[in-house]
C-alpha cells in the first residue's frame, strides 16, 4: 500500500492556514452562544469538549457551564475525592482552565 504524502509535508505551514490565536482567545471571551442554534451547542468528542471559539462552539459560557455540571455531579453522588484538571497545548486550553479554576472551588464548599 502506497500513501501520498501532502504537498506540505516537511515545509513549514503557509500563514494562511495558520489560526490567529488572539482572534481565538478574544473570541473565546467575548463570543456568547445561541443555545436555540445547534452548532452553538456543547459537544464531546472521544477526547473531550470540541468545538472552535470562533463558531460559538467553545468558548468560556461552555467550560463555565460543564465545570458547574461537574460540581452539581459530584455533590449529587457524594464524591469527595480529588478532581484532576489537565491542559493540553491547543491555543484554549490556558483560557478554558482560568475559566474551569473560577468554579471548580465550589466542590469544596458543596459537601
Amino acid at each position: 500500500m502506497t500513501m501520498n504524502l501532502h504537498e506540505l509535508a516537511g515545509k513549514p505551514a503557509p500563514q494562511s492556514t495558520l489560526e490567529n490565536i488572539p482572534r481565538l482567545i478574544a473570541a473565546y471571551y467575548t463570543c456568547k452562544p445561541d443555545v436555540s442554534q445547534e452548532t452553538h451547542r456543547v459537544v464531546f468528542g472521544t477526547s473531550g469538549h470540541r468545538g472552535s471559539s470562533v463558531r460559538y462552539s467553545f468558548n468560556e459560557a461552555h467550560i463555565l457551564a460543564i465545570s458547574q455540571a461537574i460540581c452539581e455531579h459530584r455533590k449529587a453522588q457524594k464524591i469527595k475525592g480529588p478532581l484532576f484538571l489537565g491542559m493540553d497545548t491547543h491555543a484554549l486550553s490556558e483560557p478554558a482552565f482560568a475559566s474551569a479554576i473560577e468554579v471548580l472551588p465550589q466542590i469544596k464548599s458543596m459537601l
